[in-house]
């Protein structure tokens, strides 16, 4: 008896549960934590830096969930840059492990919010 009946659907789940805004809030605390560093005692320095470095690698799995999972091959043929926009954004999210100015965090919620912003798009067609 076969119990496993198929499933289609455009991503890899049903469209709701991927969205750009999980990467955000990880890149929303690394640019917070570059933006108070300066002020932190030694010990929170060091504790800053090691969540900074967390939340970054974790935009990095959210990016590559959403790259990997939800867009399709139809969507890069109507946004051919879309793995250029990925790719940038992860490299940025790395490039925030190795700094601590915040231009380098508002360089990645400005890369998100590009993502964000085609992501929205698809989610209307």
């Amino acid at each position: 008896m076969n119990f496993i009946k198929p499933v289609f659907a455009h991503c890899d789940l049903p469209c709701g549960v991927y969205d750009p805004a999980q990467a955000r809030i990880e890149a929303l605390s690394v640019y917070a934590i570059m933006t108070k560093y300066d002020d932190l005692d030694e010990y929170n320095k060091i504790r800053a830096i090691m969540i900074k470095d967390e939340r970054a690698e974790l935009v990095k799995h959210h990016l590559w969930v959403l790259w990997t999972d939800y867009f399709k091959p139809e969507h890069l043929e109507k946004y051919p840059d879309l793995h250029d926009k990925f790719w940038k954004a992860t490299k940025q999210a790395g490039e925030c492990k190795h700094h601590l100015e915040p231009a380098e965090g508002q360089k990645l919620l400005d890369m998100i919010d590009e993502i964000a912003e085609v992501f929205a798009a698809t989610k209307k067609s």
